[in-house]
């Protein structure tokens, strides 16, 4: 059983910034690519940035330069630095990373969080 628990989501206003962090727990063997993806309601899942185990990094043409991923293996966390968020950056953002876990084998699966809560507002 894998958990992926984000937090750091909130209120704040355009300009401003937010420090996005989830981790994974449970029967983990290993962690492959960690990412964020975002969602607005009526809309579908977004890609917004993603980073390999090497720290290769991939983003959003509407996040780059704004938007920084970063993770620390040895906590199984990867965190999203926001900087200068604007009104559009209004969404839940989901935590999502490709484990291999443990049961009598190796499994590889894809684990999504809960999505925390990211409004920009004046």
């Amino acid at each position: 059983q894998v958990q992926l628990v984000e937090s750091g989501g909130g209120l704040v206003q355009p300009g401003g910034s937010l420090r996005l962090s989830c981790v994974a727990s449970g029967s983990i063997i290993s962690i492959n690519a960690m990412g964020w993806y975002r969602q607005v309601p009526g809309n579908q899942r977004e890609l917004v940035a993603t980073i390999t185990n090497r720290d290769s990094t991939n983003y959003a043409d509407a996040v780059k330069g704004r938007f920084a991923i970063s993770r620390d293996s040895a906590k199984n966390t990867v965190y999203l630095q926001m900087n200068n968020l604007q009104l559009e950056d209004t969404a839940v953002y989901y935590c999502n990373a490709d484990i291999s876990t443990w049961n009598f084998r190796i499994l590889k699966g894809t684990y999504w969080g809960q999505g925390t809560q990211v409004t920009v507002s004046s």
